[in-house]
């Protein structure tokens, strides 16, 4: 009866011994001990009814048998490595589909895409704005970007970034009222919201300054849209510290205010699961050093 195919584990350790010709360094290799090496090995030569090896004090030497043996065995995993290779070149091209809330797209995500181009070239982007909940079952996304508390059902989630709001408003608006010498001083100027409009009362809040009273002014639901309200002079918006930082590098913004506020909501990464494919892993890690980074 022909016998089956040989244990990969005791392949796989008399290759690298027989091409060390030693256990420690085969060993070293394989992230195992010699002694587990030796065992793979005495199992092969077991299954084989045949001495691939002679052992003495001072190392290892391939026995005729295993002379024969190992040049069939050690391309044998060349051509594996080479077919593996090749074939995860393959699926390292293609198209990778991006949800994302509009403002992150805008204000962060688009200007340091270039770095993602120049080290990934083979794989083209899809970028879709949206803040629906994610539903990779029925949208046509390999992976979503959403802000807030980071539950998304039984999607595999992983926090990018906390925001910290800054308070900042326009050249124009600073000269209407001057530059702030307290805190309480920004109760007095037109203020932009948030849709739930309590983030201004938080940050007074947190500075121990008294209500400014019933908000006012207008509120939006993307903080993409304040940043251009603010940059028109429309009024003093909370925003990102992040997505700010173009505007505040330019002179288009001011930070009118050293401390920033940390809200309760932060930036995450939603994939379908947490086994995903070397597109959306090249994705994840190039946006997670960027993070880092900045």
């Amino acid at each position: 009866m022909e016998k089956r195919f040989p244990p990969l584990n005791g392949l796989r350790a008399f290759e690298a011994a027989a091409r060390n010709l030693s256990l420690k360094l085969a060993a070293d290799e394989l992230c195992v001990t010699p002694a587990a090496v030796s065992q793979l090995v005495k199992g092969l030569e077991t299954y084989l009814g045949v001495a691939l090896f002679t052992r003495a004090n001072r190392g290892i030497h391939l026995t005729q048998a295993g002379v024969e043996y190992f040049p069939a065995i050690r391309n044998a995993f060349k051509q594996i490595g080479d077919a593996t290779r090749s074939t995860a070149k393959i699926a390292e091209t293609g198209s990778l589909s991006i949800s994302v809330t509009p403002s992150f797209a805008s204000h962060w995500l688009i200007p340091r895409l270039q770095s993602f181009r120049d080290k990934h070239r083979d794989i083209n982007l899809r970028l879709m704005t949206g803040k629906e909940p994610v539903d990779f079952s029925r949208n046509v996304m390999d992976v979503a970007i959403r802000h807030g508390t980071g539950q998304h059902g039984t999607f595999y989630c992983e926090r990018l970034c906390a925001v910290d709001l800054i308070p900042v408003a326009s050249p124009t608006l600073i000269a209407r009222f001057g530059m702030p010498k307290a805190a309480s001083e920004l109760t007095r100027w037109p203020h932009l919201h948030e849709v739930e409009r309590m983030n201004w009362h938080l940050w007074f809040q947190s500075q121990s300054v008294q209500s400014m009273g019933l908000p006012s002014g207008t509120a939006f639901d993307d903080c993409g849209m304040m940043l251009t309200a603010a940059i028109a002079g429309q009024g003093a918006g909370l925003v990102p510290a992040a997505m700010a930082a173009p505007a505040l590098d330019d002179k288009r913004l001011v930070k009118l205010w050293d401390f920033g506020w940390p809200e309760d909501y932060a930036y995450h990464l939603v994939l379908p699961d947490e086994v995903y494919g070397p597109l959306v892993g090249a994705f994840r890690e190039w946006i997670i050093g960027e993070i880092a980074n900045s």
